[in-house]
Order: C-alpha cells, then sequence, then structure tokens
C-alpha cells in the first residue's frame, strides 16, 4: 500500500543522529536538543504524508521508485527543518527590536531605553557580591532601599522613600498600610483603567479598602470631599489621568485645598501620578507634566509614580512623602513579596544620579532625548534613509519621507501629539493591500533586530523618532531578500 510506502521513506531519529550533519548540531546543541528536534521534525512530516495519502485500492506502484539521491534530499530537509528549530531556540527572548511605531515609551516594547549608565550599573552587580543589603561602614545588615532614598528625597524633597516593583505595586501597599478595611474616597473622574485591563477599582479593593467614589465623572468639588471623610476613612486617593483626559464642563478638586482638608480630618492625602516625570517639562519645550516634587509641595503625604516612563528608568514603583507613613509603607510584609532586586535598585540609583546634573541631562537620558528631538532633525534622517530602504525595496514597495506625530506612550499625556517625520512604505500594484502590508510589516519584524513601526493609511509607516542606530537600520535591510526573511 501507498501508506505504507510514504511512511517507510521517513528515516528513523536513529539514521538522522549518525548522519554527518547530526554530529555539527550535537556539538553547538547537544544530543537531547537534536534528538528533540528531529522527533518533532518527522512528527510533522508523518502528519503531512497522512493528509496525502492518494485514495483506498491505490497502490505503491503509483508512487515513483525512491531514488538514493531522493533519500539524500529528503535527509537534508529534515535536517534543515531540525537545524531551524533549534537555532530559533537559541535565540535571545526577550529580543532587543527597533521601535519605529511612534510611541516612545512603549508598554509593549518594553518602556524606557536605559541610560549608558543604568547598563554599566547592570553588569557590575550582575557580576558577582554587591552591598545590596549590607552595611560597609558597620559591617552589619543593610537596607536595599538605602541605594536610591537619598536620592529620591533630594530630587523630590520627601522626608523619606521606599521602592517597589512597579506603580500598581506601589498603590497597592500603600492602600494596603494605610487604609487596610477603612474606605478611600476618590473623585469618579479620576477612577482609571490602565493597560492590560487593569482598574484602578481593583487596586483599591485588592488592598483591603472600601472604595468610596465621590463627586461626578467630568465633577468633582471640595465638599463632595467633606461629605463622606469620617471616622472610617483611610486615606483620600487623587490620581492622575495620565492616559486621558476630560474636556469641556469639568472641575477638579485643589490639591492643595484637599490637602488641608485631610489634615484637619488626620486622614493621610495619598496622590498617584502615574508617569512621574522628575523634571518640568516646560523647561525642554515639552508638554507640562506634574512632578511629585509639586505634589509634596502642595500637602500631599504620599505620592507614587512610576520609574520607567517619564523618569527614564527600569520599571520600579515609587513611593514618596512623610517619614512615618513611608516607615509604615516598610513594616508591611506585602512589602517583601513586592520588592525589587539588586539589578533594578543599582540601574534607578544610576538614573537618578543623572538628574543631578540637569544640563547634562538631554544628552545622558534616552527618553527625554526622544521626547525632545525636533522634527526637523527627525526629517533628516528620513531623507538619510530614504534611499538605502528604497533600493532595498525596489520593485517590492515604494518608499516616501513624510511628516508625522509621535506620542509618549504608556499613558502620559494622552491628548498631545509630538511632530515627528518618517518613511512610508507602500506595497506596488498589489491586489490584496491590506495583505501585502502585514506580510510586509512582518518581514520588517522577521529581521535579525526586529522592526516594528505601524500600519495606517495604506502604508507602513515608520516614524524616525526613537531611532538612534541608523547604521544598524540599513546594514540588515539586504537581509529582507535572504531565503529565511522573505520579502512579500
Amino acid at each position: 500500500m501507498r501508506e505504507e510506502a510514504a511512511f517507510g521513506d521517513i528515516p528513523s531519529v536513529d539514521r538522522l543522529l549518525r548522519s554527518e550533519a547530526a554530529a555539527d548540531l550535537i556539538e553547538r546543541h547537544g544530543r537531547a536538543a537534536v534528538t528533540a528536534a528531529f522527533r518533532s521534525t518527522l512528527s510533522i512530516l508523518r502528519a503531512a504524508c497522512a493528509q496525502t495519502l492518494v485514495p483506498h485500492g491505490a497502490t505503491g506502484t503509483d508512487r515513483p521508485a525512491a531514488s538514493a539521491h531522493g533519500d539524500e534530499l529528503a535527509l537534508s530537509s529534515i535536517v534543515e527543518q531540525a537545524t531551524r528549530q533549534l537555532d530559533e531556540r537559541l535565540q535571545p527572548s526577550p529580543r532587543a527590536v527597533f521601535n519605529l511605531t511612534g510611541t516612545i515609551l512603549h508598554t509593549n516594547l518594553g518602556r524606557a531605553a536605559l541610560p549608558d549608565e543604568a547598563i554599566e550599573a547592570i553588569t557590575r552587580v550582575a557580576r558577582g557580591a554587591s552591598d545590596l543589603e549590607f552595611d560597609l561602614t558597620t559591617g552589619g545588615r543593610g537596607d536595599r532601599d538605602a541605594h536610591v532614598e537619598s536620592l529620591l528625597c533630594e530630587l523630590t524633597g520627601a522626608e523619606a522613600a521606599t521602592v517597589v516593583n512597579n506603580n500598581a505595586a506601589a498603590v497597592l501597599l500603600v492602600l494596603r498600610s494605610l487604609a487596610n478595611r477603612r474606605e478611600v474616597p476618590t473623585s469618579r473622574g479620576e477612577l482609571i483603567e490602565i493597560g492590560d485591563s487593569f482598574r484602578l477599582p481593583d487596586i483599591v479593593r485588592a488592598a483591603g479598602c472600601r472604595l468610596c467614589e465621590v463627586g461626578t465623572t467630568n465633577r468633582t468639588h471640595l465638599r463632595d470631599f467633606a461629605e463622606v471623610i469620617g471616622p472610617r476613612t483611610g486615606a483620600v486617593l487623587k490620581a492622575h489621568a495620565s492616559n486621558y483626559e476630560i474636556v469641556g464642563f469639568t472641575s477638579s478638586v485643589d490639591e492643595a485645598a484637599l490637602a488641608a482638608l485631610c489634615r484637619e480630618h488626620a486622614v493621610p492625602f495619598v496622590i498617584d501620578l502615574g508617569s512621574g516625570s522628575l523634571v518640568d517639562l516646560r523647561t525642554y519645550d515639552l508638554p507640562y507634566e506634574p512632578t511629585p516634587t509639586e505634589a509634596l509641595a502642595r500637602g500631599a503625604d504620599i505620592v507614587t509614580f512610576s520609574g520607567d516612563k517619564l523618569l527614564g528608568g527600569p520599571q520600579a514603583g515609587i513611593i514618596v512623602g512623610r517619614a512615618d507613613l513611608v516607615a509604615k509603607i516598610r513594616r508591611n510584609p506585602l512589602k517583601r513579596a513586592l520588592r525589587v532586586d539588586k539589578l533594578t535598585v543599582a540601574a534607578l540609583a544610576a538614573v537618578l544620579r543623572l538628574y543631578s546634573d540637569p544640563q547634562r541631562l538631554v544628552r545622558r537620558l534616552p527618553t527625554l532625548r526622544m521626547l525632545q528631538r525636533t522634527a526637523a532633525d527627525i526629517a533628516a534622517a528620513a531623507q538619510r534613509l530614504r534611499p538605502a530602504c528604497a533600493s532595498a525595496l525596489d520593485g517590492v514597495a515604494t518608499v516616501d519621507a513624510i511628516a508625522c506625530e509621535s506620542q509618549v506612550g504608556s499613558g502620559a499625556q494622552p491628548l498631545r501629539a509630538l511632530a515627528s517625520a518618517g518613511l512610508a512604505i507602500r506595497p506596488e500594484g498589489a491586489k490584496q493591500r491590506g495583505t501585502a502590508l502585514k506580510d510586509l510589516a512582518a518581514a520588517f519584524r522577521r529581521l535579525p533586530l526586529p522592526v516594528v513601526g505601524r500600519i495606517r493609511d495604506g502604508a507602513l509607516i515608520f516614524d524616525l523618532r526613537a531611532l538612534e542606530d541608523e547604521a544598524g537600520f540599513v546594514s540588515q535591510l539586504p537581509l529582507l531578500w535572504t531565503g529565511t526573511v522573505r520579502c512579500p
């Protein structure tokens, strides 16, 4: 029967392992990994054979006889497929990519790019032992917060500071420590939802608190808080609506007035800033974003914000404020569960030290450098890169230099666009233009250093605001035509 012939022509795992090509694979990947790859490849091949069998009653004579040359080609093909599997296993993960989406702090692409100083600090402590929780002066146990607390206090004006693994964790820990089983009044207009359907009310409830909504979606007044603050109140929470804006007939409570009301009732006033820029962005001709320094000056007792957004550092949730409240937060058992590791501490400390030299901050901090880059500078880059890109896509797509708009990302300044420039790539003569665009975008994502853009208005758009390695981008364009990376 043809079924028997088809399956009989498939080499065994043992035969594949004895082949000359397998020896090199075993040397590179190990026998166990190569064996698993051969078995996986053969399983796929057997499934394909089962789907292409001739109708019942046909015989092996209907099929051309296999030749030694054919057997060699089949074995070579199997080894090639297994090699691709093994090579894919060796790809680093997560992988570095070119972020040409136009969103600088792209949550899906890792948010802030770290400065060289932070990368060097990570490498230094990753290689061996460090004084993470060891006091070199006394020879006793130390506190990992000590590496960043004084820097944070100096930069924000806070009495004390502590750090956890992200800002959602910071809000959770603060509320759990200060208002567990008590009410937390919050304006209805500030009950935000952040990435991946994660909502502020869910965090409040997870902290063991009872959310007390005050005011309306568009207008909240001081009297709304005054009416609900009482013996059951654990803390008042104000959240900066960093990922949306309400416009029109609106009103929000002045922070200084709300802080005074909280002091009158001896209730902690907590402000969640979300992005939390450490500098006034207006100094760099960028849209205003509230800072922790301002929030504390207006009377906030505790302020929380992110480390990997406008601050330009590693993922972290930063808590600054009154010393007695920060001490209480540190004593919560959850603090240990949410603490950051030595790599984060080292990177954050290195980034914070950069802020002590404001004159050179733009040049040294990638996030701020990308934010302040002018449209004219980016347009010049587009003109430089267009010829190389057009040459690589000759006959496949047209490439034009265009003006476009960037955004900050990660919820910061959602309605503020930054004038930018880039490349618009449009497939030539494609009947199924939507499919051709997706194929084109996929081809760029398959490059050794994947290129991620966005599809808009019938084109693949590469916003060049965040591209700082032009040579690296250009050098791999010819690989769009290799066997493993093929353009549509």
